[in-house]
Formats: structure tokens, C-alpha cells, sequence
């Protein structure tokens, strides 16, 4: 037995006995990266990084997921505690049930559990925003914001959810013209633009990144795509005639490369908005990490329905998730470079 190394014998064991199962081909190479090995030590922690003026300790960003229903509290309270443990900022789901009562509050009142020094965003859609505005009622938003001590506004923009949704509401207007009329009737509210799952072309990024708006989520196709999800809602015919539009969308990666290109295209006095949040099938650290290093931009990236499968049980679960997460990030940043 080797006294300097007693797990020496049983670690040579299992080289010998895995080894086999160990062999790769050439195929499964991840050729996103460079690995270089030689430049640093092991990483302990990630450094700090500034993002929408406050201090996260990680580059996650906990997207947009759900209130009003029996698991919600659970939900919204076991991601408003990981924030607070690990550094990390948070949109809620649709507010809209708060806009005319309490009854679902707690559902999303976790301002005191996430903390003050951390982002939080509230969230309601185009259509409701739409609605507030030709009622003229956008106190309503602010009223929602200090309800929630938040720090300003997610507005989800979703047409093809609202068209496949049975009960969905009709946007009557262009998105980007309501939300230039939010901005002129309350331009001290801070807001997010998202999308729901299908993520938006150049032409809608270019026109959001002239607006002075705080920060765009991508919310891109490839994570949980809200028109299927309403489709598996509607009827036989509606799937019958509308399956095809599901497919209809853009990649987080397809994404960050229309904003490089925004971003070299477009004068840079023209471009008030230079922060991302970038989701939509960010799986794994090694994705979000490749993505935000593609950015030309400020950049976190964002995870919804990954998250959601842990926060549903116990916090255990979600903190052992996050964990392991976290140091493969500040691996990849130790060891991985991107090829670009």
C-alpha cells in the first residue's frame, strides 16, 4: 500500500477497469473549444461580474417561469433562496393576476428571500401592457413594481403563443410601438423585452437595440417552446393547420450572431441597448459558457425549464444542480477558449 496515497490502489483498479468504457470517437469531440491545459491552476471561485447595476457572483440569470398555481410558491421560493446563495438574478413568471389582486402575492413576493442586492424583474406580456395603455391605467405598473419590490420590468412578447393559446388575447398593434409608448409614459421603469420561446430575427433585435431599454432576453427556440406547449392545449384542427409554425423560430446561437452583426452593421451611437440575457436550450454550463464568450456584448446567460425540473422538488436537489454548475463554469473559464 502506498502510505502518501491510500486511494492509489483502488484508483489504478478502476482506470483498468473502466478504461474501455472510457474510449471516445472522434465524433463525440466537443470542437466548440480550445482546451488548454497548460495556462492556469485549478479555479476555486468565478469573479464577480456587474450586470443591469448589480453585483451577480455567477453569469446565470433565472429566467422567467411561473405564479398562480399550487406549486408556484415552492417553485418561486426555492429559486429566490438559490439567487441569494449563489449570486444570481431572477424575472418572474406573469404578474397579470397581480394587477388587479393580492390573492396570488405570495406566489411571487420573494423580494426579501432573493435580497436587495441582487436583479429582479416583474413580468407581464404585450397584450396586457397593450390593454394598460389604451385603458390608461399604466400605474398599474408601477404599482406592480413596488408591490413586488422590484427592479424594474420583463415585457414578454409572445404573437404566435397568443394565436395558438384557446384563450389567448389578440395584440393589436406592433409590438415595438407599444413598448416605445410604455417607455414615453413611464420612463423611469427599467424594462426587459423577452420573447417566449421562439426567439425573434434581426430585423426586431436591431429595432430593440435602438430603444433605451435596460436589457433583451433571448428566449430563443430550442428551450420550452410556449406556441407547442398551447398548441398541445388547442384542438385536433388547430394542430392539424398550426403544428408547422411551431417550428418557426431562431436559435440562441443563430441570435448572438445577428447581434455581432447588429452590433458591427449599425453606428454605435445608434445602439442604446447593449445588454443580453441570453436563453432558450441552454442546457449546461458548457453551453452558456460558450455563448456568452460568442457575445460581442454584455451577456449572462439564462436557464428556465432546467431549473424548473429541480425547483419543484426539494432545494437539495437545486442547490446540488447549481453547485456542480458553478464550478464547471470556473473549469471552462480556467481551461476552455472558444473557437471562433
Amino acid at each position: 500500500m502506498n502510505v502518501s496515497d491510500p486511494t492509489a490502489e483502488k484508483r489504478k483498479k478502476d482506470h483498468i477497469e473502466l478504461a474501455f468504457q472510457s474510449q471516445v470517437h472522434q465524433m463525440e469531440l466537443d470542437k466548440r473549444f480550445y482546451y488548454e491545459p497548460m495556462l492556469s491552476g485549478h479555479p476555486t471561485t468565478l469573479p464577480p461580474l456587474t450586470f443591469l447595476g448589480k453585483q451577480l457572483q455567477a453569469p446565470i440569470w433565472v429566467s422567467s417561469m411561473t405564479g398562480g398555481t399550487e406549486k408556484a410558491r415552492i417553485i418561486n421560493t426555492n429559486l429566490a433562496r438559490a439567487c441569494n446563495e449563489f449570486g444570481m438574478g431572477m424575472g418572474l413568471g406573469s404578474c397579470r393576476s397581480l394587477l388587479e389582486s393580492d390573492e396570488y402575492l405570495p406566489d411571487f413576493d420573494v423580494r426579501s428571500i432573493i435580497g436587495d442586492e441582487l436583479p429582479f424583474y416583474a413580468n407581464l406580456g404585450i397584450a396586457q401592457v397593450e390593454e394598460l395603455i389604451r385603458q390608461k391605467q399604466t400605474e398599474k405598473v408601477g404599482l406592480l413594481i413596488d408591490k413586488l419590490h422590484a427592479d424594474g420590468l420583463f415585457i414578454h412578447v409572445n404573437p404566435l403563443q397568443e394565436w395558438l393559446q384557446p384563450e389567448g388575447d389578440k395584440i393589436q398593434f406592433p409590438p415595438i410601438e407599444t413598448i416605445q409608448k410604455m417607455i414615453e409614459l413611464l420612463p423611469e421603469v427599467k424594462i426587459i423585452v423577452k420573447e417566449v420561446g421562439q426567439g425573434m430575427g434581426k430585423a426586431s433585435l436591431s429595432a430593440l437595440m435602438k430603444m433605451p431599454i435596460t436589457a433583451i432576453e433571448f428566449a430563443a427556440h430550442g428551450g420550452t417552446n410556449f406556441s407547442k406547449l398551447e398548441l398541445f392545449r388547442n384542438d385536433v384542427n388547430a394542430n392539424l393547420h398550426y403544428s408547422e409554425l411551431t417550428k418557426i423560430g431562431h436559435s440562441a446561437e443563430d441570435m448572438v450572431e445577428m447581434v455581432n452583426e447588429i452590433l458591427e452593421e449599425q453606428p454605435s451611437e445608434s445602439i442604446r441597448c447593449k445588454t443580453f440575457i441570453i436563453s432558450g436550450g441552454v442546457k449546461h454550463f458548457l453551453d452558456g459558457h460558450y455563448l456568452i464568450n460568442q457575445m460581442n456584448a454584455t451577456a449572462v446567460y439564462g436557464q428556465a425549464s432546467t431549473l424548473l425540473k429541480y425547483a419543484q422538488s426539494s432545494y437539495e436537489e437545486l442547490q446540488q444542480f447549481l453547485n456542480y454548475q458553478i464550478k464547471g463554469l470556473a473549469l471552462a473559464k480556467s481551461y476552455l477558449r472558444i473557437r471562433k
